[in-house]
């Protein structure tokens, strides 16, 4: 393996027990984080983005392929891996009675740092964090955001070389999730870690390096972001009617339409080719005298990628 890389996944698999039998939560799944980048697990709640992250730590067993970590395997260098990464996980929970101060000691004692050496650690990571006025305050009156680098300042106590986040900002306020990612990407540049983050925004793909889409277990697709909305076919139109459910029938059967999206108010409509299909859109709307407003070409988003491939997905699946 490249010295470069500091993830890796081949075909890992993972397999639980269920009411029904044995459910398959990661599918040979492969990928490869490299040092100095940050590699977003991007996919709805269910996907199976906490289990991989849990087998790449060692917290779970895998039932097939290989993980590793820094070249340590994740099922035999248990230990090593942790001495050498930072992981948040979803439920991440900071003793709510112990100030910021003493959490960040703690967690220091927790990694066998050297009292000596506490001291200036903690005030540069606290800093980092933006809560150098906060040492003295419970965790458990902090703000959400203000948990999250907390515990973002705790994992780095021991200087990791891979920072693994599951979630990292979910029930987080719009503001407080930009200044995370700001403190990642930061992160990122000033000490090139490797960061692996696992969300179900698809805005925060848009900050990753490389990002993968994970629906069912499986990875349905893998890029920068840039390529990944690149493979959704076709050119985008968005529109709002004033009819929604009248208009996006009648738009989903008219030739050279490739996928209607919903969003909001709006409707996403893929075409093939774009000035045509405008006007034969617009004529279309107007026989049934359906209004509408603002219909433009946009560039799709992650999100509107992510639906596309996931539909694509299962329309594989099902043979269609």
């Amino acid at each position: 393996m490249s010295t470069d890389v500091a993830i890796s996944v081949q075909a890992l698999t993972k397999h639980f027990k269920g009411p029904g039998g044995m459910v398959t939560a990661v599918d040979s799944l492969s990928l490869e984080v490299k040092r100095g980048e940050t590699f977003g697990l991007i996919g709805p709640d269910g996907a199976g983005k906490s289990t991989t992250t849990r087998v790449i730590l060692g917290l779970l067993t895998r039932d097939g392929g290989a993980s590793s970590v820094l070249g340590y395997d994740s099922m035999r260098d248990v230990y090593q891996i942790r001495e050498r990464t930072g992981y948040i996980a979803q439920q991440f929970a900071l003793p709510a009675d112990m100030t910021v101060m003493e959490n960040m000691r703690f967690f220091a004692d927790l990694h066998g740092i050297p009292r000596k050496l506490q001291k200036s650690s903690i005030a540069e990571l606290l800093k980092f964090a933006g809560l150098t006025e906060f040492t003295s305050r419970p965790a458990g009156r902090l703000s959400g955001g203000m948990k999250k680098k907390l515990a973002l300042a705790c994992s780095l106590i021991h200087q990791p070389q891979v920072v693994l986040l599951d979630e990292p900002t979910l029930g987080v306020d719009p503001v407080s999730r930009r200044e995370f990612w700001n403190l990642l990407g930061n992160l990122r540049a000033e000490k090139g870690l490797a960061i692996f983050v696992c969300t179900p925004y698809m805005d925060e793909a848009e900050r990753c390096n490389q990002v993968g889409l994970i629906y069912k277990g499986r990875l349905i697709a893998q890029g920068t972001p840039a390529s990944i909305k690149k493979m959704v076919p076709g050119h985008l139109l968005e529109f709002k009617p004033a009819r929604f459910v009248a208009a996006r029938d009648l738009v989903t059967g008219m030739p050279g339409i490739l996928e209607v999206q919903t969003y909001g108010a709006m409707l996403h409509v893929f075409v093939d080719e774009i000035k045509r299909r405008q006007t034969e859109i617009e004529e279309a709307l107007s026989a049934q005298s359906i209004t509408w407003s603002g219909m433009r070409v946009i560039q799709p988003r992650m999100e509107e990628a992510f639906i596309s491939l996931v539909k694509r997905q299962e329309a594989a699946d099902n043979g269609r």
